[in-house]
């Protein structure tokens, strides 16, 4: 068979003649052979077989550019890159519906205020700091007030004071009105203020770009909790016995988790396990994840820095969680198995209970 014109090997392919002068351009998908005197693109029959590869990776959603590496690679190697993108994107739209089923329910309610009829609640709350066993100095940073709830964990020369510049500029929340249905736009603007504080802090010392902090906090109104979580550290939340993550950590070895590329138990001794996409500081991104959280009474909530969930196991810190005791004894307690098995890193920790009653 001849070579095919290229309508017939749009239609061939499924793919529309504009389609194909757009792949030939970016070096996607070029004609076998272009007519020197009429311009005509020529393509080979044997062609039909990438070019619709392409049609069906475009339907995916995957970038010209990633299609483009994935086209170059044996079929065994297309498959796993085609999987990994999968897995990522599954990951980021589960992201994305968690959000939007809490802005749909958000935004469904006629009075954002607690019904009168709903049980008063309260929370009861405790943190604590340690530097561990390894560190000379704590960079991080732990608060527990009566409406924020924050862990920074600062990095680099100026790590101590970028995290407490972080969530210093949080404090502010503690007095502040929040105006109904705007609990995320508040959220909004602290990041940005504290975003600039750690800019502050840290242009003085050390080379800003070597600098910066993680920031995970939470803000109580008295009938909701938003969440703004930058890092890797975690917010957990105990609820009827099971514990739960309900951030994402925001580091190299979690996106390759995300993509397929690596095992959970292989990211746990991966050596870029600290190695963040997301913080406050210098060249960083500092795109925050934000959400409302639901709120029920006898939940139980843990912010920790990396220093006690990179060490500490997932069961054991449900143990600590589920057992009795105050929030103080809770934080007292994680911070001593963080050091139990070998306090490599700073370790911070904050409990809070929502409980009825005001």
């Amino acid at each position: 068979m001849g070579l095919l014109t290229i309508g017939s090997f749009a239609k061939a392919s499924r793919l529309s003649p504009k389609a194909l002068r757009l792949y030939d351009e970016l070096g996607l998908l070029p004609p076998a052979r272009v007519d020197p005197v009429t311009g005509y693109r020529l393509y080979a029959p044997e062609q039909v077989e990438r070019a619709r590869l392409v049609a069906w990776l475009r339907r995916l959603g995957m970038p010209l550019v990633r299609i483009r590496h994935v086209c170059s690679l044996d079929a065994a190697a297309a498959a796993r890159e085609v999987r990994a993108f999968w897995a990522r994107t599954e990951a980021e739209t589960a992201a994305r519906r968690d959000l939007a089923a809490f802005l749909v329910d958000h935004l469904a309610r006629k009075d954002p205020a607690m019904s009168p009829t709903a049980p008063a609640l309260s929370i009861r709350y405790a943190a604590a700091s340690d530097t561990g066993l390894v560190r000379e100095s704590n960079q991080d940073t732990a608060y527990a007030g009566a409406r924020l709830l924050a862990v920074a964990d600062g990095y680099g020369g100026d790590g101590g004071p970028a995290s407490a510049a972080a969530v210093e500029a949080l404090k502010r929340l503690e007095t502040d009105g929040v105006p109904a249905g705007g609990l995320l736009n508040v959220l909004a603007d602290a990041v940005e203020e504290a975003e600039r504080a750690v800019h502050d802090a840290v242009g003085a010392g050390s080379a800003p770009t070597e600098a910066g902090t993680t920031l995970t906090a939470m803000l109580w109104t008295g009938s909701q909790l938003g969440l703004v979580h930058i890092g890797d550290s975690r917010v957990y939340l105990l609820r009827e016995g099971e514990l739960f993550q309900i951030t994402h950590d925001h580091t190299v070895v979690q996106a390759m988790v995300d993509e397929g590329r690596i095992t959970p138990e292989e990211a746990v001794s991966h050596p870029q396990r600290s190695l963040l996409i997301r913080a406050l500081g210098a060249g960083a991104d500092s795109t925050a994840e934000m959400r409302l959280q639901e709120v029920r009474s006898d939940d139980r909530y843990l912010l920790c820095s990396d220093g006690l969930s990179t060490v500490v196991p997932a069961d054991a810190i449900r143990r600590v969680l589920a057992g009795p005791g105050e929030p103080e004894r809770a934080v007292r307690e994680l911070v001593d198995l963080a050091n139990g098995s070998g306090g490599p890193d700073n370790v911070s920790c904050v409990v809070a209970d929502v409980v009825a009653g005001g």
